[in-house]
Parts: C-alpha cells; structure tokens; sequence
C-alpha cells in the first residue's frame, strides 16, 4: 500500500525554494572566495591542462621524408568517416611507382565527431588526431582545413614525419 504525502502548503509557494537556492549559492559564493586554493579551477589561459598522450585533437597529415604528403587518396578515411566530413580529390601521379595522390584533402572539422576512425582506417598512417585542441575562428569557412592547414601549419614545425619510414628501414636493417 502506498501513501501520498499531499505537499504542505510552504511547498507550495515558489519563493522558499528560490531563497533556499539563493542562500546555498552564497554560502558556495563564500567559501571559494576564501579558500581559493582549495579550488579545483585552472586559471586559462596561463594554466593549461595536460592531456595523456592518447588524447585525440586536431588532424594532423603526415609527410614523408622529402616532405610530399604520405596519403596515397585510398578514401578508406572517408569512407569510415561516421559524420561524413572528409573529402579527398585524387589524381594521377607523375611517377610511375606511385598509383595516385590527393589534390584536395579538407575535412570540415565543425561536423567532425573525433572519433578517430580515420585514424584507424588509414593503411599508411597518414592522417592522425594530434595534441591540438584550441581552434578559435570567426567565420565557419575557417573550420574546414585543407591539405596546408592538415599538413603544414606552423605549430608542427614542417611536418610529422610518418612513423612507416622508420620501420621500413628497420626491416631493411639500415
């Protein structure tokens, strides 16, 4: 058997539960103000968190030891892309032994969900979430990041270089 409880009539009235809210705040209000070192607040920007290596950010392309891009335009990332939001021109290399490269690389980054499954999908490690997280912009056209901006943005200081080359020429014991 259940019993109702009919609401007694101050419940019933807005304003105990608004000054009671109220009072509780100041009381917050209060004790932060004088225990400031007790706070679990980062002072941005001159105090950044530190995210674990395993954090998953901004794009990064990556670029082999001459400095060309390593995307062979194999659309396995767009492909996996869940949010649909990489799109790649490909075109016919020069050289012989490369089958194609991308022309246009962009990836609208204001759809993107950071999952990192192109991450995943890539056979030839040439795109990967990097350290970045801070991306201001006015306008969204500035959110939508191209070949230069994946690749070649000054924070990565020429390139990151794929970790496949290394490992090639350990297999070929240079």
């Amino acid at each position: 058997m259940s019993l109702v409880k009919r609401p007694s009539p101050a419940a019933q009235w807005y304003l105990p539960g608004i000054l009671a809210g109220m009072w509780f705040t100041l009381k917050k209000m209060i004790y932060n103000i004088f225990n400031q070192k007790k706070m679990v607040t980062l002072n941005y920007p001159e105090e950044k968190y530190e995210y674990s290596p395993r954090f998953k950010g901004n794009h990064v392309l990556t670029v082999k030891k001459d400095g060309s891009i390593r995307c062979t335009a194999c659309m396995l990332c767009a492909t996996n892309c869940p949010a649909q939001c990489i799109k790649i021109t490909a075109a016919e290399h020069d050289d012989p032994t490369v089958e194609k490269y991308p022309i246009a690389y962009e990836i609208d980054v204001l759809r993107c969900v950071y999952c990192g499954f192109c991450e995943e999908a890539c056979p030839v490690d040439a795109i990967r979430m990097g350290p970045e997280w801070q991306t201001a912009g006015l306008a969204g056209s500035k959110f939508t990041y191209d070949i230069q901006q994946l690749a070649y943005r000054p924070q990565l200081k020429g390139g990151v270089q794929s970790v496949l080359d290394d490992q090639e020429r350990h297999k070929k014991g240079i």
